[in-house]
């Protein structure tokens, strides 16, 4: 199956080289002033164009991390492990690594939150099987979820471009997944942010093990009717640059006219 998946993502590499492409010399200055090393992505989907600061690294795939809380969540409600979310979870007993996640919760909540503990055992319930058939289905990044069911997004082997993530998008938001609509709704409906416009967003913060950690921001934004689908990923080497990910995120949209 491995060497099948480079032929299984072509269609979608070839659509993205036929859309419209333009680097941002906006988004290259604010990337800039932050001192950081990091991509920026919006699919302006009734156009089928691409802003983007560093269409290189855009389409250079790391690990997903918490982003996968997104199609985590549509795989339980597809395969009725848990049918609706706010079904509450267990996330398990014992120690957290942070205190908020010791505690049963519903996706709703759970997401909110990144209670990585919570969705570990949603991944457990799955199981390997129903697991790599979903991200086949959903044709998510490289599909390889190795052979530990609850860690593969975490640890690897699974990775993901931020163009990739924009494409997976683009589809839940359109309800174009092959997952049921119910589901996509209700992974929709957990992703809306609070404030002005219509925000639907996840934070990612992954550990490769090799190189710095890599942070993660995406999800799809609204405007004046017409749909945009985005994903920041930038190099992690402290606290105070994994703490940027969101608000430059909501920096680079509004610069673009899009929050």
């Amino acid at each position: 199956m491995r060497r099948l998946l480079p032929l299984l993502m072509l269609p979608f590499c070839i659509l993205a080289q036929g859309a419209e492409w333009k680097e941002s010399a906006q988004l290259a200055q604010l990337f800039r002033q932050e001192g950081v090393s990091a991509t920026f992505i919006v699919h302006d989907v009734s156009k089928d164009a691409y802003i983007v600061h560093d269409r290189e690294r855009a389409g250079t795939r790391y690990l997903p991390a918490s982003t996968y809380k997104i199609a985590n969540s549509l795989i339980g409600l597809s395969s009725g492990v848990v049918t609706n979310v706010d079904q509450v979870l267990p996330y398990g007993g014992g120690a957290t690594r942070r205190p908020e996640w010791a505690q049963d919760m519903s996706l709703r909540d759970a997401i909110k939150v990144s209670n990585v503990p919570v969705y570990q055992g949603l991944a457990r319930r799955i199981g390997m099987e129903r697991m790599r058939k979903g991200l086949q289905a959903l044709n998510y990044g490289n599909m390889d979820p190795g052979t530990v069911v609850d860690t593969f997004w975490l640890d690897g082997p699974l990775k993901i471009s931020a163009l990739e993530q924009t494409m997976f998008l683009d589809k839940l938001a359109q309800d174009s997944l092959p997952v049921p609509k119910a589901a996509m709704a209700g992974v929709r409906e957990i992703l809306r942010q609070e404030g002005s416009g219509e925000l639907y967003a996840k934070t990612g913060w992954g550990t490769p093990g090799a190189g710095p950690d890599i942070g993660w921001w995406v999800g799809l934004v609204k405007k004046d009717g017409k749909l945009y689908t985005f994903a920041l990923n930038l190099d992690i080497p402290d606290d105070a640059t994994g703490a940027k990910r969101v608000p430059l995120g909501k920096a680079s949209l509004q610069a673009l006219g899009l929050l």
